[in-house]
This record gives structure tokens, C-alpha cells and sequence, in this order.
């Protein structure tokens, strides 16, 4: 009974961590900013173009943050923080349980 109660416990500790993963969070807001700066860099007008030297500055910055986000969100979902605290553990609990 104790050892399922240890489980339910571990899983709520995971889903906690991947919920508050800082990876998500930071790569929902790069997403985010990127397409907001992807729409307008692609509605900038000839003026605004030569005013960053002839580039398309909003529309290279938002695919950049895009780019970054979606990396952010795959490392997040890919290796969860749940997975990785739990495997730590693991790898704690075999140190001390086999030197002693």
C-alpha cells in the first residue's frame, strides 16, 4: 500500500515539474513573439525596410524566435523535467543503497 502511495506521489511531483518546466514556458513566449513579429515583418512598408538598411528586420527576428521557441518546447516535451528528477533519484537512491 505504501508503495503505491510513493507512486502517486512521484506522479504528481512529475506532472508538477513539467507543468512549471521553465523550457515550456519560455518557449511558448518565443512562439508567440515570433509570430506576432513574423505578421508584421511581413506587412513592413518600403520606408521601414530602409530605415534597418534595406532588411527585412521584424519578419529574420521573428523567424529567429520562432525557430528558438519551437527548440525550447521539443527539448521540454522530448526530455520532461519529471522524467529527468526521477531518474536522478534513481540514480541516488542505487549510489546510497549500494555503497552501504
Amino acid at each position: 500500500m505504501a508503495d503505491q502511495d510513493q507512486q502517486e506521489t512521484g506522479a504528481r511531483e512529475a506532472q508538477a515539474a513539467n507543468l512549471f518546466d521553465l523550457r515550456r514556458i519560455i518557449g511558448g513566449l518565443f512562439v508567440l513573439y515570433g509570430v506576432v513579429l513574423v505578421i508584421v515583418g511581413l506587412g513592413d512598408s518600403d520606408a521601414e525596410i530602409e530605415k534597418a538598411a534595406g532588411v527585412h528586420i521584424n519578419l529574420w527576428a521573428g523567424l529567429g524566435m520562432l525557430v528558438m521557441g519551437l527548440l525550447f518546447l521539443a527539448w521540454g516535451l522530448l526530455r520532461p523535467l519529471g522524467r529527468q528528477l526521477q531518474e536522478e533519484e534513481r540514480k541516488r537512491e542505487e549510489r546510497s543503497g549500494g555503497g552501504a
